[in-house]
């Protein structure tokens, strides 16, 4: 008998799936030195992006999805 699938417990903490099937991603250079950056590109890295669709499909495939 198959064993059940896991999911990737790395991918389920980076990567999110929305309603309508999307694989959602935070921005990188999200983690210190904010003094240093300007406050447009704060504000253009705190919202999510959609991964690429060629890479959705693996990421996909890491959620068990």
């Amino acid at each position: 008998m198959p064993r059940k699938k896991k999911s990737h417990s790395g991918t389920t903490k980076r990567f999110r799936l929305t309603g309508t099937g999307k694989v959602m991603r935070r921005r990188a250079n999200r983690s210190h030195y904010f003094e240093h950056k300007p406050a447009t590109l704060k504000r253009r890295l705190a919202n999510e992006v959609t991964v690429s669709r060629a890479d959705a499909n693996k990421v996909r495939k890491l959620l068990s999805h």
